[in-house]
């Protein structure tokens, strides 16, 4: 009983506490991981040590980092069968902003196609 009490404790999820001690050792790792996140992020843009047109690639990959620390650390998102809500809450929100973003790209390409273009757009105005 012992061990499956131990293993238990030890089977946690990292954004998961038990104890006060516990909360505050994962804000803290928290802290540093999202710390040392925005500082690679900031050192890698003006840099030379990688290669240029990647470092958009890399900022993405940063930013992406630091959205998995916030959600683990601070959120508290874990695979956790008590964390099954916050889940399907987090996934139905990406869900509603990804049908936002892929409504309004939609959009932006039917008006873009629609347009007249600009040369007859100048010949018009230049005729009033």
């Amino acid at each position: 009983m012992n061990a499956q009490l131990e293993r238990a404790e030890s089977d946690r999820a990292p954004g998961s506490y038990q104890s006060s001690g516990d909360r505050f050792k994962s804000y803290a790792i928290g802290l540093a991981l999202a710390v040392v996140l925005t500082a690679a992020s900031f050192a890698a843009s003006p840099s030379n040590l990688v290669w240029g047109p990647s470092i958009p690639v890399l900022l993405a990959v940063l930013a992406i980092a630091q959205m998995g620390v916030h959600l683990v650390f601070f959120l508290h998102i874990s695979s956790a069968p008590d964390s099954t809500n916050n889940v399907l809450s987090l996934a139905f929100g990406i869900f509603v902003v990804g049908l936002v973003i892929f409504g309004s790209m939609i959009i932006m390409a039917n008006l873009n196609h629609n347009m007249m273009p600009i040369d007859q757009l100048m010949d018009i105005h230049k005729q009033r």
